[in-house]
């Protein structure tokens, strides 16, 4: 088996309204070998993972996959299910699959679900090598593929302390987006909603307190002076210094850098000059400043105060192990090293114990050798430092802690100033006030671990993620999303797109914008180039000052990578018509029109599908929508829309030559045809649809039919505000129209605009990426010959083909039409337009269907500008 593609489908997709991971698959000789010719493979298989048995697959009940592998299936289906249950048993819960065939025999499209993106492709690889060996017999190493699998989880997966805070915020919906693979790196929420965190440090972390938590002399100096007991200390820079502090202060002591964190470089209960020495050495290792510091008898604890209040406690102990009176020092350690929560560095609830130099003096204070044989039930320490990163172990007591230390460290918090801060205390006992036992605060932490609150070794688990995500969200109500419109469609959806944005930008709000063009913030071009993706998406989305967002989507990007978010408040579908068609297994307009309703099936609950009531399969569409629809049409007159407003849904039309709402008996005027410039006086009829469709999409994000109007009013086809997209200007006397149509559907709606401008001569200008089907390059260039009197042809992006294979197409079809019409093929864009506009005359109509709008404006400048008289136009 061969694996043709596959990748990630990051948001709802044309497979899954949930994240899934799409393999296209070649199942080669197994296409003539289902698996019921193969002997023994279910047995095989159920001994290798009995846990398939719960796979309901399409039978609809546990052992169905199994049926079915009985009766027969073929090996993409095996792979399938294989892939779920390898995730399942690395510990992510999947269980979502489908494979599909496709038009190619033997090939077949395998989608499942995924958690962890990583992990989710690399199941598949690892599904496909093992069900190889399945159909032909061969060893199967399932512990090994598992070992492999966990090591790609390990490597990729969130920290325990981060993971807290995200499922915290998943389970109040809030999105959120990993900003870095290699970091713990997270944005909750959107745009101008969003928070961001950096394991436990958050967007809201105080720098000063921070630095004061990095800084162990400043620390102590402050709580000190604020009467929290701290133990005696002073900061050395020589070994002379901290044995004159040491003899001061009195022995024992503690030994630190100054700045340091996880117990790094820490030495405690030193006695005497020499172990102070080797103490000084470990501690100068990681900072050439040491504090030297009284020694505070008492067991170690962990207070975590967030947000000013206390929400957790934990009693840390070093590393250690309990002798059995058999076993070797060395023995026990590996022992204790094999407990499954035990891993490297924070990747799992515990650390595992790594013997180290401080190590084997502790061991050797306590008169034993890795060699020496424990006694049973006595505890050996192994670290000097109760801290979990380098193998402590925890048990929670949060009930026990005493009102006046809770007092007392949410007291510190403040003192400190932040957000979140872990107050590591030596004590007797929490449950006595501090000042009536031995104790004394030796360090505050930073960005401190969970890790030992949510799974500690002992005692109850707590969820301090939650505690996090309500700090930085207080509002119980708020999901902490701003409101997403996605567009979609064949033809219109980069108007669509600019003309809900300007709607939105005339009431108020800022906006973040992606289409086809540019990505724009705040009315600022930040990005050009074509961003009708989900990359594009997630760029919007990640912008601090946007409050509402505005996506074009693609039928690509949707079946590269699925839409770039979650959900959407606002879905629009235009229409659906044939362009692309052959692609990504898409060949039939209705797989088209399933493809594009995915962002209708995207719209959450509360939001709104705003369809196209005079397109069949847009409306046929309707059983995919989610939230209320309004339907928006031309025809004030169809049957679904009366329907529909009868039952008091919304739905916007064309009356009277007026834009109207209607709503169960009230209709509402919205502004006449006549003053929107886009529609040409409404002879550009695709755009009177755009603006229904725009201004459908505004009422539902709750705009007036005075902000509608009004943005209506005075957004222009011009370059300025909609480049590209029909824009009707004069040079020399020439009238130049300029748009973006590149399919049959887009060119029979603008032929219409065409035919109503007065003009001596049509000069087109004219390409199409070569991704088109041969028809549809034919059926172009039949189109053009019709529109025009002279089309010169060029060629861009061949997308596969040889280069002027396209161009030949439409130059084949142009010539089929017979007439009078020329035709020529320029290859380059820009020799194209200049050809155009030297064979122009004063009268004549140029009509650029071109890529480069601003080059081609740019080649204009020079020339006389007029608006066109005829029309509303733009002087440059």
């Amino acid at each position: 088996m061969q694996i043709l593609e596959h990748r990630a489908l990051r948001g709802p997709n044309y497979y899954s309204r949930y994240r899934a991971i799409f393999m296209r698959l070649d199942i080669g000789e197994l296409e003539e070998r289902p698996s019921d010719t193969v002997p023994g493979i279910v047995g095989r298989l159920t001994t290798l993972i009995p846990s398939l048995q719960e796979h309901r697959c399409s039978v609809g009940r546990p052992g169905g996959f199994l049926e079915r592998l009985e009766r027969g299936t073929w090996a993409g289906h095996v792979v399938e299910h294989v892939a779920i249950e390898l995730q399942n048993l690395i510990g992510f819960s999947v269980g979502y699959g489908k494979t599909i065939d496709s038009y190619d025999t033997g090939i077949y499209n395998v989608i499942y679900r995924y958690r962890d993106e990583a992990c989710g492709l690399a199941a598949g690889v690892e599904a496909v090598d093992l069900v190889t060996q399945l159909f032909n017999d061969g060893e199967i190493d399932l512990e090994g593929i598992l070992d492999r699998l966990r090591q790609v989880r390990d490597h990729h997966m969130l920290g325990p302390s981060t993971a807290s805070i995200v499922e915290a915020a998943m389970r109040r919906g809030i999105p959120y987006t990993r900003l870095s693979e290699e970091s713990s790196y997270i944005q909750l929420g959107h745009g101008r909603r969003q928070k961001r965190i950096q394991a436990t440090v958050t967007c809201q972390t105080d720098l000063i307190g921070y630095s004061i938590a990095d800084d162990k002399d400043w620390t102590k100096q402050i709580l000190g002076d604020a009467g929290i007991p701290v133990p005696q200390g002073r900061v050395c820079g020589s070994f002379d210094e901290a044995l004159d502090a040491a003899r001061d202060i009195g022995y024992p002591v503690a030994v630190k850098p100054v700045i340091g964190n996880h117990g790094r470089g820490v030495s405690t209960n030193i006695e005497d000059d020499h172990t102070l020495r080797e103490a000084f050495d470990i501690a100068a290792h990681r900072n050439p400043s040491v504090i030297v510091e009284q020694y505070v008898r008492g067991e170690d604890h962990r207070l975590l105060v967030i947000d000013g209040k206390l929400v957790a406690a934990a009693r840390r102990r070093p590393a250690h192990v309990v002798g059995d009176g058999v076993a070797t020092l060395q023995a026990l350690v590996e022992r204790e090293n094999q407990d499954p929560r035990r891993g490297i560095g924070h990747e799992n609830l515990l650390t595992q114990i790594q013997i180290d130099d401080q190590s084997l003096r502790l061991i050797e204070q306590q008169n034993l050798t890795l060699q020496s044989v424990i006694p049973a039930g006595e505890m050996v320490f192994l670290k000097p430092t109760a801290n979990l990163s380098t193998g402590g172990t925890a048990t929670d007591v949060t009930d026990d802690v005493h009102p006046e230390v809770k007092h007392a460290a949410e007291r510190i918090s403040r003192l400190v100033g932040l957000d979140i801060i872990g107050i590591d205390l030596l004590a007797e006992t929490l449950s006595r006030p501090l000042e009536d036992q031995s104790a004394g605060v030796v360090e505050v932490n930073a960005g401190p671990g969970f890790r030992m609150h949510i799974s500690p070794t002992h005692g109850t688990g707590r969820d301090v993620g939650h505690h996090v995500v309500n700090m930085l969200f207080p509002d119980p109500e708020s999901n902490a999303r701003i409101p997403i419109v996605a567009v979609s469609g064949t033809n219109g959806k980069t108007t669509t797109v600019r003309l809900i944005s300007y709607l939105l930008r005339q009431a108020g709000r800022n906006v973040g914008m992606a289409c086809t063009g540019a990505i724009e913030i705040d009315n600022h071009v930040v990005m050009r180039g074509d961003y009708s993706g989900p990359q594009a998406a997630a760029i919007v989305l990640r912008e601090p000052t946007v409050e509402y967002a505005v996506l074009e989507v693609a039928r690509g990007g949707i079946m590269r990578r699925g839409l770039g978010f979650d959900e959407c408040d606002v879905g629009v579908l235009l229409n659906i018509a044939s362009d692309h068609l052959g692609e990504h297994d898409i060949r039939t307009l209705d797989e088209l029109a399933r493809c594009k309703t995915v962002v209708i099936d995207a719209v959450c609950k509360t939001g709104t599908a705003v369809l196209n009531a005079d397109d069949p399969r847009v409306l046929a569409g309707q059983e995919w929508a989610r939230g209320e629809v309004v339907f928006f049409t031309m025809d004030p007159d169809s049957r679904p829309v009366r329907q529909h407003v009868r039952e008091h849904g919304v739905a916007f039309t064309v009356h009277n030559e007026r834009i109207v709402m209607r709503q169960g008996h009230v209709e509402a005027e919205v502004i006449p045809v006549v003053d929107v410039p886009i529609t040409f006086e409404g002879h550009a009829t695709f755009n009177v649809a755009n603006a229904l469709a725009a201004s459908a999409a505004a009422y539902a994000l709750g705009l007036s039919i005075a902000d509608i109007q009004m943005g209506l009013r005075t957004f222009h086809p011009t370059p300025g505000q909609n480049p590209g997209r029909t824009n009707l200007i004069e040079a020399d006397g020439i009238k130049v129209l300029i748009d973006y149509g590149h399919n049959v559907p887009a060119l029979e709606a603008l032929s219409g605009l065409v035919d109503r401008i007065p003009a001596g001569r049509r000069i087109g200008v004219a390409s199409a990426p070569g991704n088109r089907r041969d028809e549809d390059l034919f059926s172009l260039g039949t189109l053009l010959a019709r529109m025009h009197d002279i089309v010169y042809i060029y060629e861009t992006d061949s997308r596969g083909r040889t280069p002027g294979e396209a161009a030949g197409l439409l130059r084949d079809g142009a010539e089929s039409v017979g007439g009078t019409c020329r035709v020529e093929i320029i290859m380059e864009e820009a020799q194209a337009v200049d050809k155009a506009f030297d064979e122009a005359s004063q009268g004549d109509l140029l009509v650029l269907l071109i890529d480069d709008i601003t080059g081609a404006i740019e080649r204009f400048r020079g020339r006389r500008f007029s608006p066109a008289h005829e029309f509303a136009g733009e002087s440059i």
